[in-house]
């Protein structure tokens, strides 16, 4: 059997709505600088997501990037290793130390109590990750960065168009980073956002994607080029005219997989505690990695694309290791377990319910194998 399944698929709009925003950026040749579809894209998307600030960039790490150098982050940073490498990774580009918190066993995010005990003179700042798009636990982690003096930035790369509350994860934190990359619910080709409650540091935000420069002769710091450009833009606004429709069919296959496995004995899902969800990724946790791993190869020889996400954990590879000093004082022992035990499933719009089924039973064969 060779169905040639990916595990995800990017959306892309009509090629003739496309074509439509293309002829303008042909007419008027702005191809990037905040251009106007820049601009529409940004107050688009303040407008779905119910938001007050969002200054779009080129990609979901410079997001990152910028998050905690508007934040003036120094020293040691908390974060999970239970997320992409990127999480980790701009941590140490900005010359600061990853210091790494359990994950919740149920929810697979950052756990608020390891989070505190391991907070030090040394920890300027929280970086949690919205894994897989669900919620962390924002109540908690605010207490303790407030009680600390410290700032929290959530990393809500999966998040786009979810709710803790009936309010968007994007507008909890200090600042909140959103990520636009093809594989993305939202997509821009590759693109971000970066939201902030405060407006002096928006406005900083603003000045960091574009080299520090306020206006013509007048620079103020040293920023960086992470702007979006029109084609980018255009994509975002072609793809935010059907994602209400693409939830939806994302829900669907969702509760497909999950009604088709829920009775499975060895088979376990993520806790979900968002209000509204987006429904990103369809990761299943299976009783031991070597069940994880036989289900894996299955898939793969029948042409099924799945990923070992996260696996391994971002405080595996040496590079990292190499900035860490507390080492043996890390118990990690749930972001372990997770990550050994993880495999998500194919999920994308444009999957048959049929094509669901097939994955389905090659998954219950090998569970009953």
């Amino acid at each position: 059997m060779d169905m040639n399944i990916t595990v995800t698929k990017p959306v892309l709009p009509k090629l003739t709505r496309y074509i439509e925003y293309l002829e303008k950026i042909w007419s008027t040749r702005w191809l990037t600088n905040e251009g106007e579809f820049v601009k529409l894209l940004e107050n688009e998307l303040l407008k779905f997501l119910g938001l007050s600030d969002l200054s779009l960039v080129s990609n979901g790490t410079l997001a990152l990037h910028i998050a905690l150098k508007a934040l003036n982050a120094s020293g040691e940073v908390i974060t999970t290793p239970f997320t992409f490498p990127a999480t980790t990774n701009v941590i140490i580009w900005e010359g600061l130390t990853p210091v790494f918190a359990d994950i919740d066993f149920e929810t697979f995010n950052i756990d608020p109590n390891d989070v505190e005990r391991k907070i030090t003179k040394k920890t300027s700042a929280i970086l949690a990750v919205h894994t897989y798009g669900n919620p962390c636990y924002v109540e908690e982690l605010k207490e303790i960065a407030d009680k600390h003096a410290i700032k929290l930035i959530y990393d809500a790369a999966h998040a786009f168009g979810v709710d803790y509350k009936h309010q968007s994860v994007a507008s909890y934190g200090d600042v909140s980073t959103l990520s636009f990359h093809a594989t993305k619910v939202f997509n821009t080709i590759e693109g971000g956002a970066v939201c902030c409650r405060d407006k002096d540091i928006s406005e900083k935000v603003k000045l960091l994607r574009n080299h520090g420069i306020k206006s013509e002769g007048e620079f103020l710091l040293a920023g960086t080029n992470a702007k979006m450009n029109e084609f980018q833009a255009a994509m975002g606004l072609c793809n935010l005219e059907k994602l209400n429709d693409e939830i939806r069919i994302r829900s669907e296959i969702f509760s497909h997989y999950q009604d088709a496995l829920c009775e499975s004995r060895g088979v376990s899902f993520q806790k979900l505690v968002a209000s509204k969800y987006n429904y990103a990724y369809m990761p299943v946790c299976f009783e031991s990695a070597r069940k994880r791993n036989e289900v894996y190869l299955a898939l793969l020889r029948n042409g099924i694309g799945c990923r070992k996400y996260f696996y391994p954990l971002t405080c595996d590879p040496q590079y990292v290791k190499k900035h860490l000093d507390l080492v043996k004082k890390y118990n990690l022992k749930n972001a372990a377990n997770v990550s050994d035990r993880i495999l998500c499933l194919p999920l994308y719009p444009d999957l048959q319910l049929s094509l669901v089924d097939e994955v389905i039973n090659i998954v219950k064969g090998q569970l009953a194998s």
